[in-house]
């Protein structure tokens, strides 16, 4: 971790506890303020710099153990820089019903792209997700912000397309 990352580091986790003391008083002692410090540095970094969970456990007087087990937990939090595309594939049994199964078999074969890892170019990511509640047009996919409905092999390749540009 360069040293600008490091001291930018150090504040988030300084501000988030002093906002958590003054929030919850005395009750911002041991890991009530791991959340907001984990959520604060991956809207900072885009990720939760694993150099960065040795001073979280010190400023909250937990175990390393216990942040990491936090950040491990929660699929949201990443350990790494994020690619710069996220294609979030609903493995509900609902789209699985309707063929989500077929599509991340495509993305695959035709892409090489595997759920829980990037590309190899590193530019994608494929993630398995669990409900979108989108589950009367799966399977059912998240790009950004966008929510989308029915993905076959040729609306899946367009995505993959898409995110390459």
């Amino acid at each position: 971790m360069s040293a600008d990352v490091f001291n930018d580091a150090e504040r988030i986790i300084a501000e988030q506890l002093e906002q958590a003391h003054a929030f919850y008083g005395e009750d911002a002692k041991g890991a009530a303020p791991l959340l907001p410090i984990l959520h604060a540095l991956q809207h900072a970094f885009g990720y939760v710099p694993p150099q960065a969970q040795p001073l979280i456990a010190h400023a909250l007087n937990i175990s390393q153990a216990e942040v990491r087990g936090v950040v491990t937990f929660y699929h949201d939090f990443k350990t790494e820089p994020a690619a710069r595309a996220v294609i979030k594939l609903c493995r509900a049994e609902a789209c699985q019903a309707r063929g989500c199964e077929r599509i991340a078999s495509h993305l695959e074969s035709a892409h090489g792209l595997v759920a829980g890892a990037r590309s190899h170019d590193g530019r994608i990511a494929l993630e398995s997700v669990y409900c979108l509640g989108n589950c009367a047009l799966g399977p059912a996919a998240l790009v950004g912000d966008e929510l989308i409905g029915m993905i076959d092999e040729v609306r899946a390749d367009a995505l993959v397309a898409e995110a390459r540009r």
